[in-house]
């Protein structure tokens, strides 16, 4: 679950953090975006192929959908960027929705599968 109160101390920082904290804290937020057909988050879905935080708070994310003909492949990079750019240290977003290798119920966690009742 996400620590709002944690991500509202956060917002106070004076320095900003470093890479494997800032990467972290993107983890987390990703964790708070669910797919709008499945009742998972899309990094526990196996959604995020690649996560890059580079020196500045630029982070780049390789992502794609369960099927290429998703309702919300139009819109649903912008909504990760908007999201993310939210966290505490990062400067910039770019996301990238890619179809190569397709999705396929592999990549989801154990948790995501336990709470499809796939286990």
């Amino acid at each position: 679950m996400f620590d709002w109160k944690k991500f509202s101390d956060q917002q106070q920082e004076p320095q900003p953090p470093d890479k494997g904290e800032l990467e972290t804290r993107i983890i987390e937020m990703l964790r708070t975006i669910f797919d709008p057909e499945i009742p998972v988050n899309i990094y526990d879905l196996g959604l995020v192929y690649a996560l890059e935080v580079q020196p500045a708070g630029k982070v780049n994310i390789r992502m794609t959908l369960t099927a290429p003909n998703c309702p919300v492949a139009q819109t649903f990079p912008h909504s990760v960027q908007e999201t993310l750019a939210c966290v505490p240290g990062v400067s910039e977003v770019k996301v990238d929705l890619v179809w190569d290798p397709p999705w396929s119920r592999e990549r989801m966690t154990e948790a995501a599968r336990l709470e499809l009742g796939m286990l």
